[in-house]
């Protein structure tokens, strides 16, 4: 069991914990049951803390929450249900539903058919290995490779082995097994009688894994854009994995979207812990030897050091066609390579395309894409092409509300973020930019403005940086995209995790996580303040940005995370988000089960933000997650009366839960009256999701939320 400060319970400090067995007469609160809250179309389910959603005065919220049992399920406002749709190790084409699911791209073909694009983001060591041989019905030899590697701590360059080496047989089944249980998977849905989407076998299903086209050279995926000439190229100054434009697999897949014309893009997002991230000054690869193997107890990594994979091949957005199953997957470099975590697309007809996503990591940027040609007719399938050419685009904001695009193009010039903007706000966060040394490949770490000034000099414009001829000095450029965009002058961001066009006024929405600072960067504290000012804040915000002429924009923070009484809205750290037709925001969170920071907020949830004309917004939690998950991938169907969302990693930390392993935590609370008390909150160890027995292995897993009467989800 997990322990932690119990400062508080001896009247020191906001949080703290006893780990137990269990807790006498700690129950969950029974609430207000009076019937829908005012303002919103359900009755919210209720969270850990006074919200201010909750119904309640501020003396039946102290009464309410002194003491409180949070349970291992997932849990719909009353009037809805929820059914589980896949789960991992369910089949899915010729192979399985993959581990840790994330965005789901819902695609209707007919009244009554659809298709469900699903991510398979990253392994989560402790369930994944305690779950492999119940859920997938084989043994997998995770123990015995751990022992045979636990003279080097679990960390081996396989490149470096000879082929006969005793290891690799067990470093390969594992590593196989992970890998296929990564990528992208596309399942076929049906409505039912009663109006529910269920699965339905047919012939587009399939999966995409993390080494497809390893031993099938035909299912290898294909790639356009100016990188696809890098990789290419006959010399080059770093790794050649000797596959040209074509790439094995697809992996880290987090956030993504669906285009107006039916197809499904896929975000890689954390691919640096599977491959190295750094390029050379060419976009070549790093060797794969700079990300070894590693197998440890709670940990895997590195995979795409046993296959030797080139790290220049991944990062990139994926295009899929549901609805074809023999279409090769795309990815599409003219979006650049980062750390994708979100996509917009928006298309009118006329227009370009353009196209919205962000680099999920602290001091990433957001990005836009505007296709060289026009969009003819929105729902034609020939648009796919127009991601094949035009600008990349990357967002510099302004304090006052302003912003612009600028063009990271070989023509930019280098002018970077400035690190006194950072120390000046008492932040430690250096600037990170491509190393000076232009035979090395990746970054370097700046605090001095002097360093950076100096940097400018020797570096006049991006083509200063980086190398090549034609179309593959552009390619170079869009490979080292993030460092690209911070050296000229890129706005430092607060994590933006999704992005989506509102359809009522076509302003964007992004999700910006946390605005915590980090060792290699850290959010502009001008833009990303906290609702005091603060110039570190950890909760989130959900920014809304309108385009203005061709280059500009403005922007407003839309809303704030956090606690209400430190003035966010009752949730933490925003993740994936969606909207209805109407223009209400849907927002899932993700807040770290690995640390106690945000153990306020209890699990992770969704939840309702009813579209405001006066700006002020208001909150309502409408599902909250197992143990020890995240909830992503919010989307809803056509009729807009289901909702899905996606159960990722529940019992990541404990992994399975025993009968009665819980632990007590307190945490010191505010009424809406500013009454500060004391709480008791009673939280499961590990979960049985969605089995619900105890001992049983948790399974990350995909549901459909409907109205219990059929109804659409807004109107009762």
């Amino acid at each position: 069991m997990r322990r932690r400060s119990v400062l508080s319970l001896l009247g020191l400090g906001g949080v703290g914990v006893l780990t137990a067995k269990g807790l006498s007469g700690c129950v969950a609160p029974v609430g207000n049951s009076s019937g829908v809250v005012k303002g919103f179309p359900f009755q919210p389910v209720q969270v850990p803390l006074p919200v201010n959603s909750d119904g309640l005065q501020a003396s039946e919220q102290q009464s309410t929450y002194r003491e409180l049992a949070v349970e291992d399920r997932l849990t719909v406002p009353e009037g809805f249900q929820s059914q589980l749709l896949a789960a991992w190790g369910d089949p899915l084409g010729d192979s399985r539903f993959g581990f840790n699911n994330d965005h789901l791209g819902f695609v209707q073909h007919a009244p009554d058919r659809a298709s469900m694009t699903v991510n398979f983001e990253y392994i989560s060591a402790v369930p994944w290995v305690q779950g492999f041989a119940e859920v997938v019905g084989r043994p997998l030899p995770f123990a015995a490779l751990v022992s045979a590697l636990q003279s080097s701590d679990g960390v081996i360059d396989c490149t470096a082995l000879p082929a006969g080496d005793r290891r690799l047989p067990q470093i390969r089944t594992v590593a196989d097994e992970a890998m296929t249980d990564l990528g992208i998977g596309v399942m076929t849905l049906q409505r039912d009688g009663q109006g529910r989407w269920k699965r339905a076998q047919a012939p587009q299903d399939r999966r995409i894994t993390g080494i497809s086209g390893l031993e099938e050279p035909e299912q290898q995926l294909l790639s356009t854009g100016p990188a696809a000439a890098v990789f290419r190229a006959s010399n080059r100054q770093g790794y050649d994995d000797g596959l040209g434009d074509r790439i094995v697999g697809t992996f880290a897949n987090c956030g993504g979207g669906t285009t107006p014309w039916g197809t499904v893009l896929s975000a890689e997002e954390n691919f640096q812990s599977q491959v190295p991230e750094p390029v050379y000054a060419d976009g070549s690869a790093a060797a794969p030897s700079e990300r070894p193997f590693v197998c440890k107890d709670g940990k895997l990594g590195g995979l795409g050091n046993v296959y030797g994979l080139a790290g220049n091949k991944y990062g990139w957005m994926v295009e899929v066609d549901p609805n074809s199953a023999d279409q090769s997957a795309v990815k599409h470099t003219a979006l650049g390579r980062f750390r994708h975590e979100a996509v917009a697309v928006r298309a009118e007809a006329g227009k370009p395309l353009q196209v919205y996503s962000g680099c999920d990591r602290r001091g990433g940027h957001l990005y836009r894409f505007v296709s060289a040609e026009r969009v003819e007719t929105v729902q034609d399938k020939r648009n796919s092409r127009l991601f094949e050419v035009g600008e990349l685009q990357v967002a510099r904001f302004r304090a006052d509300g302003s912003g612009e695009w600028l063009a990271v193009t070989p023509e930019a010039v280098v002018d970077p973020f400035r690190p006194s903007r950072f120390s000046d706000a008492d932040l430690g966060c250096p600037v990170e930019l491509p190393h000076r040394d232009r035979s090395q490949a990746g970054a370097e770490l700046f605090r001095e403005d002097a360093a950076v000034e100096d940097y400018c000099r020797r570096f006049a414009t991006l083509s200063d940086l980086y190398r090549g001829e034609g179309e593959a000095l552009q390619g170079a450029i869009l490979v080292d995209a993030h460092l690209a965009a911070s050296a000229i002058g890129a706005t430092p961001t607060a994590r933006p995790e999704d992005t989506k066009i509102d359809p009522v006024s076509g302003d964007l929405l992004i999700a910006f996580t946390s605005g915590s600072p980090g060792s290699t960067g850290g959010a502009d504290p001008a833009v990303f303040k906290g609702p005091e000012g603060q110039s570190s804040w950890p909760n989130g915000w959900v920014m809304r940005l309108s385009e203005s002429g061709e280059n500009g924009f403005t922007w407003r923070m839309a809303v704030t995370g956090g606690t209400p009484w430190a003035g966010g809205l009752g949730f933490t750290n925003p993740d994936n988000v969606a909207l209805d037709s109407k223009g209400n925001l849907w927002i899932v969170t993700d807040r770290s089960m690995k640390a106690s920071a945000g153990d306020v907020f209890g699990n992770n949830s969704c939840w309702f933000v009813p579209r405001s004309g006066n700006g002020e917004e208001q909150a309502a939690c409408f599902a909250t997650g197992p143990m020890e998950c995240e909830v992503t991938g919010v989307c809803l169907d056509q009729a807009e009366a289901s909702v899905f969302l996606a159960v990722q990693h529940p019992g990541e930390v404990n992994g399975s839960r025993s009968q009665g392993d819980e632990e007590i935590q307190a945490h010191e609370l505010v009424d809406r009256d500013g009454g500060v008390f004391q709480q008791l909150r009673t939280v499961p160890l590990g979960s049985n999701w969605p089995a619900q027995a105890p001992g049983r292995p948790p399974r990350p897993g995909v549901v459909a939320i409907q109205r219990s009467n059929g109804q659409p989800l807004l109107e009762a």
